[in-house]
């Protein structure tokens, strides 16, 4: 099994990237390989074997890794469907999308119809909480949210548990998601 890649990227396409690990290339599909440019990389890795060959699928981050292992228990999802999801949102959106049974989002993911978007809601809803770690490293304003709401007293899992129910975090302001997070833990 092959946990994580570091290397250096030498090739960049529209789905996947080439990663030299000591004189060996590997082909990696990567859900935003935007997200990713030429040079030293940490690519974790899901790794695939099926009679037609072996396929790696590459993450930025654990957290991603851990929602696309998530996605492809789920009945009907595969690993190309769920690479494709992770492509098309955030895992922030995305977790939110489960948590609160939003189906008409999941149905505008790619290869998503109504079917597969209940079945995720079904298998994932309340299986998914934000490390937060994984919200760290998305900008320091997340952190400093987690830092405010831990100063008041609140543990990081009840903090986990009250951002993942907040839709679209990435659109508010601090102040705004303090707030929204400081409702959800005083029910």
């Amino acid at each position: 099994m092959i946990s994580y890649l570091n290397g250096d990227i030498v090739e960049i396409s529209y789905d996947s990237l080439v990663i030299d690990c000591n004189g060996v290339g590997y082909h990696v599909y990567i859900s935003r390989p935007s997200d990713f440019s030429h040079g030293k990389c940490l690519v974790y890795i899901y790794y695939q074997q099926k009679e037609d060959g072996v396929f790696l699928y590459g993450f930025k981050t654990k957290a991603e890794k851990e929602l696309f292992l998530k996605l492809i228990d789920v009945n009907g999802i595969g690993p190309k469907t769920a690479n494709g999801i992770l492509g098309a949102t955030t895992v922030n959106n995305l977790i939110s999308a489960i948590e609160g049974g939003n189906i008409a989002f999941l149905k505008k993911l790619p290869a998503v119809g109504p079917k597969a978007a209940q079945q995720i809601v079904l298998d994932l809803k309340g299986k998914l909480i934000i490390d937060a770690n994984a919200i760290k490293n998305n900008g320091s304003r997340f952190s400093d949210v987690y830092d405010a709401l831990r100063s008041f007293g609140f543990k990081t899992s009840e903090i986990d548990n009250a951002f993942a129910k907040i839709t679209n975090p990435d659109s508010l302001k601090t102040e705004q998601l303090i707030k929204e997070c400081l409702k959800l833990l005083r029910k």
